[in-house]
């Protein structure tokens, strides 16, 4: 059983990928990349990215990758592996991604930019949320995420 979270801290648009999460799971099962319909997910596609889970040993890679996401990046990611697109990531970085697949439950952070340290200056801090999916309900073989990106302002960029 995945407890209930409380997301009214989160981006309003995190909040509502959440509930859509939510909505699309079997039951108590995770859902599956199937139970995911493009359609419902137009507003999210330009800062969601799909990773593929890797358990042994533990990676991921990058299977679709939102336009803002590449923009933020400054280069093109889909298909590379998070630890090849991102050299010298600091210790600890994918714990919560690990955790994640790990739990079955979703995952929030917000603060300093550790994967996008885009070429965009202004980008003083992000806020995404880590999604697990399942193809067989039960083990986390995907991950969805969706990133809001921050200037020093505050503001959203």
């Amino acid at each position: 059983m995945i407890p209930a979270i409380d997301v009214s801290s989160w981006h309003p648009l995190l909040q509502e990928l959440y509930r859509y999460w939510c909505a699309i799971r079997p039951g108590e099962a995770l859902p599956g990349r199937r139970h995911l319909d493009p359609l419902d997910l137009g507003k999210f596609l330009p800062r969601l990215w799909l990773l593929d889970v890797q358990r042994e040993p533990f990676r991921l890679r990058y299977r679709l990758v939102g336009t803002r996401i590449c923009e933020m990046a400054g280069r093109e990611l889909t298909c590379q592996w998070l630890d090849e697109a991102h050299p010298g990531l600091e210790p600890g970085t994918f714990a919560r991604f690990q955790q994640v697949v790990a739990t079955g439950v979703p995952n929030r952070r917000r603060g300093k930019p550790k994967l996008f340290l885009s070429h965009k200056a202004d980008l003083t801090e992000i806020e995404n949320a880590v999604f697990p999916l399942a193809a067989d309900g039960k083990t986390v073989d995907m991950l969805l995420v969706h990133t809001i990106f921050y200037s020093m302002d505050g503001k959203e960029i």
